[in-house]
């Protein structure tokens, strides 16, 4: 049964990630769309993308170690 529990944290923190990229790919898209809108507000935005950016990973990480603490039960 241990096994099996530890399979599904793995696959638990590869969502997680996966989530992750996706989240990443979508701010990094609008951040580009929003500057070619409108460059004056170029740092303004990347400032702001960094920001989720980087809140993003946090989450992903976050979920990544739940996921192999869950493993290791």
């Amino acid at each position: 049964m241990a096994g099996m529990f530890g399979s599904v944290a793995a696959i638990g923190a590869g969502i997680a990630v996966l989530g992750a990229g996706v989240g990443i790919g979508r701010i990094g898209g609008s951040a580009v769309e929003a500057i070619a809108r409108n460059p004056e507000a170029a740092a303004k935005i990347t400032t702001t993308m960094l920001i989720a950016a980087a809140l993003v990973e946090g989450i992903a990480l976050f979920g990544v170690v739940v996921g192999f603490l869950g493993a290791n039960q």
